[in-house]
């Protein structure tokens, strides 16, 4: 017998006779499924939802509900319809004669276009005269009216919105002029669209080329009529170079009055597309590479057609069939008490591809002699050329959205997994802002990189209101958690913060982390919750910890105890245990400025200095841990470059732990300086010479580098004819003992040596790491070719150079330190 299942509550807002399929979907949805209808190809990869179809049956219903609407419009009228008069012309005859083309030429200046922040003049990308806008008048009759009227039916908006015109520029493309392919800036908040009016005039080429998701129309001006095209103003637009004549245009703004939202709440599919969203949101995700199943999607992210700046996202400016499908869905999120907001989403697709022109040959390196430069294998192009095979990978993230409770514009940036994400239109189907190609490499085949950008409507269910908004936007939530406990509903507070703990470890990779990390500081305080706070603060890293954060930490010390602080910054160091690859750049700059950061705890009570004091034992943990095994070998230029850069940190942890008085560290500091080797004494110079002079801490430091130095200039010099050289210990190989021989030989300066090429290789890789004052090259006769070894002048050079650089520190550290004999 089989099991009846239960409605859920929300479901009486449906039909009382709704027929429902046995994976939760109602039966009435599933022919409405669309195969336009596009979801991630790397869902088995990246996890999906099981069965799946509530996504697409969605795209399905609303790719079906919204009637076809254009995003390029083309209309003509009688030329007696327009009048134009230019200042210093005159009236202008129809079709517009050559004369007065050129007189328009007389007034006109090198039209400008935008790139980015810029405005910019560059005949091989705009070719065309404008002519000022104050010497132009223009008049229509009332059929112009109509004519817009007629376009704002055709581009999908509905009856009550108008479209007004703004004039913005006469244009003349003479003989041979164009513009290529771009986009038009919203130069008003209201504005959605463009109308480009061609006048009459006897001209050949010059075609208006009008391209949206893939699809182009050309438009050409006429001789006896007016000729009028508007377009969305996200659609690439170009014109063709003009053949013949002169081609003359007026563009305007097309600016929406009025709201581009219908009222959908009592549309049959309402219920449909709310009874998705429901199943959406209660089915389980399978995980990526398992059959274990997952949570519910926490979100649904459904991609519109069109493009939006930042500055032209509104509900009420919403183009053609978006505005149509944001208006059903609206209605259907509040039928299925959920929460619903326009957001910009950053898309990137990767696609194995390949270039039908390239030579396979060449993915195999067939010719070894052949330099690196000679095939042009990856870099940015028109990636039409390419043909696609497979999605490897789409990365969806939402970069803006409408602030639900503000209805203002918001920075966010939340990554979207593909079970989140649906589109009735694919995306592979629009134009990429930006493509890059990359050849074999090898282990990887051809892949091509596009990247758009797509507004996007964004549901979550209203219960988990706080979790998506915080996920999307860590700053807000924490802001949110000290307000409400401030208010003292510490209890919701609490709650509404727990409901973070699923995705907060992402917060330590937010932008701005510094003012996150405030914000951080304050919450945990206000909610006094130790668990809670810890939850908070562990996605930071000690080195986002700066003065300004010092009366907020040191509070949370003196509350929540050392215990408490001790396991906290444990965790904040995690990242800088020793054996970790190098050291990062954020934590050398922090170490540079720890003593500010001391001082502003140590005007605290006890337990921010303890907490201060266990921040440098933590910093000089990590340093000396990853600096100290390097510090054993002979010194190259690479490595005394890079142990220079470390005295500036290295002098942060000593005037740190010198002003805690923590004597640990300071004896630590010294001994390692006193490590045998050139490396350790650069080291110790580079951190002296950071600290400046006569600073606290460092006096010990400068009189064993003083100690150093004399030793060094006390031993005797090399006398001219020793040749000597010893090889860096590393390798005990039957090449290198005969290498070493050689180079130890005080009066050998020359070796010639038969090798083949592995073992040449293997020589000429000990020479090189070693930076060894020994010229080594090939001569490419007989077999096996002879590799001819010399020494060099620069044996001596090294070593004058250094005893003058050990004459100018002694001068110095006596000069500042006074470490006389």
């Amino acid at each position: 017998m089989a099991e009846t299942r239960p409605l859920p509550p929300w479901h009486t807002a449906m039909s009382a006779d709704t027929a429902w399929t046995a994976d939760g979907i109602p039966e009435s949805l599933t022919g409405a499924l669309s195969p336009r209808s596009s979801f991630g190809s790397a869902t088995e990869k990246r996890g999906d939802s099981v069965p799946g179809m509530a996504r697409e049956q969605l795209a399905g219903l609303l790719n079906a509900s919204a009637e076809p609407a254009a995003s390029s419009v083309y209309r003509k009228l009688p030329k007696a319809d327009l009048s134009v008069v230019v200042d210093g012309v005159g009236p202008l005859r129809f079709p517009v004669s050559d004369e007065q083309a050129s007189q328009l030429q007389e007034l006109g200046r090198r039209a400008r276009f935008g790139r980015g922040e810029q405005t910019l003049t560059d005949p091989e990308v705009r070719d065309t005269w404008e002519i000022p806008k104050e010497l132009v008048r223009v008049e229509w009759t009332e059929a112009f009216a109509a004519v817009l009227d007629g376009m704002r039916a055709e581009l999908g908006l509905p009856p009550h919105c108008e479209l007004t015109p703004e004039l913005h520029s006469m244009l003349l493309y003479e003989t041979g002029q164009f513009f290529v392919a771009h986009q038009d800036s919203e130069k008003d908040d209201a504005m959605v669209a463009t109308l480009v009016v061609t006048l009459p005039s006897a001209h050949t080429g010059g075609e208006f080329v009008v391209e949206h998701q893939g699809q182009a129309k050309k438009y050409r001006g006429l001789k006896t009529a007016v000729s009028l095209v508007a377009f969305y103003a996200d659609c690439r637009h170009q014109v063709l170079p003009v053949k013949k004549g002169n081609r003359v245009t007026l563009t305007y703004n097309l600016l929406l009055t009025g709201d581009s939202q219908a009222v959908a709440a009592e549309h049959p599919l309402v219920s449909d597309l709310a009874a998705c969203l429901h199943t959406h949101f209660t089915t389980p995700v399978v995980l990526p590479y398992s059959n274990r199943r997952g949570a519910p999607p926490a979100r649904l992210a459904y991609l519109l057609d069109h493009e939006y700046t930042a500055r032209g996202l509104s509900w009420s400016r919403l183009k053609g069939s978006d505005a149509a499908r944001a208006a059903l869905l609206r209605a259907a999120a509040e039928r299925a008490g959920c929460e619903i907001t326009l957001a910009l989403a950053e898309i990137q697709e990767t696609w194995d591809a390949y270039d039908p022109d390239e030579d396979e040959d060449a993915w195999y390196g067939d010719d070894e002699d052949e330099g690196p430069d000679d095939h042009e294998d990856s870099g940015s192009a028109d990636d039409r050329q390419y043909v696609l095979q497979d999605l490897i990978e789409t990365c969806t993230t939402l970069a803006h959205w409408i602030g639900p409770e503000t209805g203002r514009l918001e920075d966010i940036s939340l990554d979207l997994s593909d079970a989140e994400v649906a589109s009735t239109t694919p995306t592979a189907d629009m134009t990429p802002y930006s493509s890059e190609y990359e050849g074999y490499m090898g282990n990887y085949g051809n892949t091509l990189d596009r990247w758009y950008r797509r507004a996007a409507l964004v549901i979550w269910p209203r219960g988990q209101g706080f979790a998506s908004r915080a996920e999307a936007s860590p700053g807000w939530a924490l802001d949110e958690l000290t307000v409400m406990a401030r208010a003292g509903e510490s209890a919701q507070a609490r709650e509404a913060a727990r409901s973070l703990e699923s995705f907060w470890h992402a917060a330590g990779h937010y932008a701005d982390q510094t003012e996150l990390l405030r914000k951080a500081l304050e919450a945990a305080r206000e909610l006094d919750d130790a668990q809670i706070a810890a939850m908070l603060l562990r996605p930071f890293a000690l080195e986002r910890l700066v003065p300004g954060h010092g009366p907020a930490f040191g509070g949370l010390a003196a509350h929540y105890g050392g215990t408490w602080i001790d396991d906290l910054l444990r965790g904040w160091s995690e990242g800088w245990r020793p054996g970790s690859y190098g050291l990062a750049q954020a934590p050398l700059e922090w170490l540079e400025n720890l003593p500010r950061l001391c001082a502003a705890l140590s005007v605290e009570e006890d337990p921010s200095v303890t907490a201060a004091r266990r921040i440098v034992d933590l910093s000089w943990t990590m340093f000396a841990g990853q600096v100290g095994p390097a510090l054993d070998g002979p010194l190259t230029s690479r490595q005394k470059a890079w142990l220079t850069s470390l005295g500036a940190p290295c002098s942060g942890i000593i005037a740190a732990a010198a002003q805690l008085g923590s004597t640990r560290v300071l004896e630590d500091a010294h001994k390692l300086a006193r490590t045998d080797g050139e490396r350790a004494h650069v080291l110790a110079m580079a951190t002296l010479r950071a600290a400046g002079a006569r600073e606290t801490g460092f006096d010990e430091l400068a009189v064993n580098c003083a100690e150093r130095i004399r030793a060094l200039l006390a031993q005797p010099q090399r006398a001219p004819g020793d040749w000597s050289i010893e090889l860096p210990t590393g390798c005990a190989c039957e090449l290198c003992e005969v290498l070493g021989t050689f180079l130890r030989h005080p009066e050998r300066r020359a070796l010639d040596w038969p090798l083949a090429k592995d073992k040449r290789r293997h020589v000429h890789a000990r020479i090189d790491d070693a930076e060894l004052p020994v010229r080594h090259e090939t001569r490419r006769q007989g077999r096996p070719y002879t590799l001819v070894l010399a020494k060099t002048e620069t044996l001596f050079e090294r070593e004058r150079l250094a005893r003058e650089r050990h004459e100018s520190d002694l001068a110095w550290l006596t000069d500042n330190w006074k470490v006389f004999n």
